[in-house]
């Protein structure tokens, strides 16, 4: 198995989509190398998505860990026409993100993976199903030959700060907005 010489701190953010895409990308280039991977997915547990199936067979130097409900959002809390995305997180969206903290740190600090991927840690961040200063703790818990990947739409100022490399994904332009629902293959 190859081992990094030196990790660092990667942030992939913005409202534009490729975050995950990046992500990926970068799991794919490192099982090249000969680099172990692991992927803990953040709010993800409802549906299966194509990244869930490649990576059964890069397997073993990409796993993908999945932690979310299979529905989000405390829907008592809410009427017929509340989008999803603005209910607030039920106590199940609350215990999925807890567990995925729990695993996150350990496959951190296991000195098992080369590179830790935390998708959509930062959406779980802005729901506040987690705290600022749990993803500040984590940062500062990995080892100095592990790199840390960390995803989502909004990185607070002191995960910018801690990080080595910001990259910030820009909507210009998406089908979304003349009705172009989420397609297989394509967007999971």
């Amino acid at each position: 198995m190859g081992r990094l010489t030196e990790g660092l701190v990667q942030v992939y953010t913005g409202a534009g989509k490729g975050k995950t895409t990046a992500a990926l990308g970068l799991a794919m280039r490192a099982a090249g190398q000969g680099l172990r991977v692991c992927i803990v997915q953040f709010l993800k547990g409802g549906w299966e998505s194509g990244e869930v199936q490649a990576a059964g067979r890069l397997a073993p130097e990409i796993e993908i860990h999945r932690f979310g409900a299979a529905q989000w959002g405390d829907h008592s809390q809410a009427d017929a026409d509340t989008p999803w995305w603005e209910l607030p997180p039920s106590e199940d969206d609350r215990e999925q993100a807890r567990e995925a903290m729990l695993f996150a740190r350990r496959a951190l600090t296991g000195r098992e993976y080369d590179i830790v991927v935390l998708d959509e840690i930062l959406g779980a961040l802005k729901g506040q199903l987690i705290s600022l200063q749990q993803v500040i703790d984590l940062i500062r818990a990995r080892p100095d030959t592990v790199e840390l990947v960390l995803t989502g739409r909004v990185a607070p100022p002191e995960i910018i700060e801690a990080a080595d490399l910001v990259t910030e994904m820009n909507a210009v332009k998406h089908p979304y907005s003349r009705g172009v629902k989420a397609r297989r293959g394509i967007e999971y």
